[in-house]
């Protein structure tokens, strides 16, 4: 589906390389597998789950000393694809200081009263920081295109419209990115590939148990009458959208362990690309440091810091 950013292909490269797509030219999402997991099994995830969490949980401390680069993950899926439990394993060990995750619902008055980039724009990581999208301005080539009833409450001018609209947003939101990616954000987009009837188990899990009926709408069975469109939606977008600088991560979802293990490797493909590094130490910041040492060194001798 694409090629690698740059540098050496390690394990997680190899296992991420064939679900990225950085040119949208012939994708077809119906070639997508959603149950591969690639020769893997559960209990091989495990570990390299928990190494990887280590993994990340340094280049996040080394993304933030660094004050460079923020990191935008973008994540889209079809209802109980798994993105709140992806979001919650892959993040387990990253520092909350460092991280922000914004979930996107129904846009507000307000938010229908800028254009459709304004509020995600809002939400933004600062440099340092990994911010996740939970759903995102893809929304409006998705749920919109589907239901384009709700184009009603934006207000826009009349033209374009059809699928011309469509096109015009798609191009909007890859010049955006790009502006993002030249302005020091790196991202990455990824599609949770859930089949249909894996879809139904989940609900029919979620009905069965009432700790997780809060999690329940009717809403969202309704919306599986319109799985067709949205399939075709979404390649649409990510055909439109897909670029080496904002890659697009179609990762099979029906098994949750592969799910969260794809993530967990894409992020931290995509920071060890940036040459992380602790900030050097010189000058008087470095004098100061000498300093600090020369006290503390005194103090112990003199017994002062035995309490």
């Amino acid at each position: 589906m694409g090629s690698k950013r740059g540098g050496k292909k390690g394990a997680g490269a190899r296992l991420i390389e064939r679900f990225r797509v950085t040119d949208g030219k012939g994708f077809r999402l119906s070639r997508c597998n959603s149950a591969e997991t690639a020769g893997l099994e559960k209990k091989d995830a495990e570990e390299r789950l928990e190494l990887g969490v280590q993994r990340l949980a340094g280049l996040q401390e080394q993304l933030y000393a660094q004050d460079r680069w923020g990191v935008l993950l973008i994540f889209q899926a079809m209802d109980a694809a798994g993105k709140d439990g992806a979001i919650e394993h892959v993040m387990s060990g990253v520092n909350p200081q460092g991280c922000q995750v914004h979930a996107f619902k129904a846009p507000s008055l307000e938010e229908l009263d800028h254009d459709f980039l304004w509020r995600t724009a809002r939400a933004l990581p600062e440099r340092g920081r990994i911010g996740i999208f939970n759903r995102s301005h893809y929304e409006e080539l998705l749920v919109v295109r589907v239901h384009p009833e709700l184009l009603e409450r934006q207000h826009l001018p009349r033209k374009p419209a059809g699928d011309a609209l469509w096109r015009q947003r798609a191009h909007d939101i890859a010049a955006w990115e790009t502006h993002l990616a030249h302005n020091g954000v790196a991202i990455a987009k990824f599609f949770l590939n859930v089949s249909k009837a894996e879809q139904r188990k989940r609900f029919e899990a979620r009905l069965a148990e009432p700790a997780k009926h809060w999690k329940f709408r009717l809403a969202d069975v309704e919306e599986r009458a319109h799985w067709n469109a949205y399939q075709r939606a979404y390649q649409d977008a990510i055909a439109r959208t897909a670029a080496p600088h904002a890659p697009w991560y179609v990762v099979p979802a029906d098994s949750k362990w592969f799910l969260r293990l794809v993530v967990l490797a894409v992020l931290i493909e995509t920071l060890e690309a940036l040459d992380l590094q602790f900030p050097r130490v010189t000058g008087q910041r470095k004098e100061e440091l000498v300093q600090a040492r020369a006290l503390l060194a005194a103090e112990k001798r003199s017994g002062r810091g035995a309490r």
